[in-house]
This record gives C-alpha cells, sequence and structure tokens, in this order.
C-alpha cells in the first residue's frame, strides 16, 4: 500500500439508506480488486434512518450490478469518526459542509483529525460534483447513483496508485 493510501475511509451522506451504503459496498470490491487493505465504512449526517437497512430501491440495484447491500444497518456520523478514520468522504456538498461543522465542533488536542472531501473530488467524470440523492426519485436516479459511486471510487483508487 503506497503513503498516500488511506488505512481508513468513511463515506457519508444524508441518511445512511441510499449512497454511502451503495459506495461502502462498491469501494470494498473495488479497493479489493486493486490489492488496496483499506478500512471502508458508511454513516449519515442525519439520525434519520439509524438502524434502519439500505432502501429497498438501493439493494435493489446495488444487487443488480453485484453488490450486495442487504447486510448494511445505518448509523450517524460520531465525533470518534474523525479520529478513527483518515479520509471522510460526503456524497454532496451539503453532507460535507456537515461534516466540517462536526469536525470544527471536535475539542482536540490531535493535529490528525479525518481529512474531509467530496466523494467525486478525484473523479475527472464529475469534477467534484454532488452524487444526487435517489431517495425521492426514480429507478433512473438509482442507476445513475451506481454509475457516478462506481466511477468515483475507481478515481480515488487510481490516484492513490499513481502517487
Amino acid at each position: 500500500m503506497k503513503a498516500c493510501t488511506p488505512s481508513s475511509v468513511l463515506l457519508v451522506c444524508l441518511g445512511n439508506i441510499c449512497r454511502s451504503p451503495t459506495a461502502e459496498e462498491v469501494f470494498r470490491q473495488q479497493a479489493a480488486i486493486a490489492g488496496l487493505s483499506i478500512k471502508i465504512d458508511s454513516a449519515g449526517t442525519s439520525d434519520s434512518h439509524v438502524g434502519d437497512k439500505p432502501d429497498p430501491r438501493s439493494q435493489r440495484h446495488a444487487k443488480s450490478h453485484g453488490y450486495t447491500i442487504n447486510k448494511l444497518v445505518a448509523r450517524q456520523v460520531t465525533a470518534n469518526d474523525f479520529r478513527d478514520f483518515d479520509l471522510i468522504l460526503a456524497m454532496d456538498s451539503q453532507n460535507l459542509a456537515d461534516l466540517q461543522a462536526i469536525k470544527d465542533g471536535i475539542i482536540d488536542t490531535e493535529d490528525d483529525l479525518a481529512k474531509l472531501a467530496l466523494f467525486s473530488e478525484e473523479d475527472p467524470t464529475y469534477c467534484g460534483s454532488d452524487v444526487p440523492d435517489p431517495y425521492k426519485g426514480d429507478n433512473d436516479d438509482f442507476e445513475e447513483v451506481i454509475e457516478r459511486i462506481e466511477s468515483s471510487a475507481q478515481a480515488w483508487i487510481e490516484s492513490w496508485k499513481a502517487c
């Protein structure tokens, strides 16, 4: 594993039932294929779905692409996540702002709190744009999310392989 490759990555969306659990499994599979040993988890900035399984539509679309997310359980981001993970990737700019506010509120003498970034920051196809929330959308929205997640996860992995 290269020095710039994080040892742990947390993927974050609002409720942790659509985008981030899908990203968790996609990232886990792509990292394994690339031979990277990275701790990968997901969480939400909101507590509205804590304890819930991923949205059934997310499960169905993920499964159709070879990803199994039905055993994941939603949880909310905690202050400890900023100590336990090297990199926290937000699915959209609002999640990133919420994460930055949490990080700013951590009174800590440690300088090595997690770095924050947008999930698509390294992706030349999506160039730092938000991964849209499919929750109120249709099948096409869930398919678009998987396409974006696969692309951006691969872009992060490629960037780590290049350093």
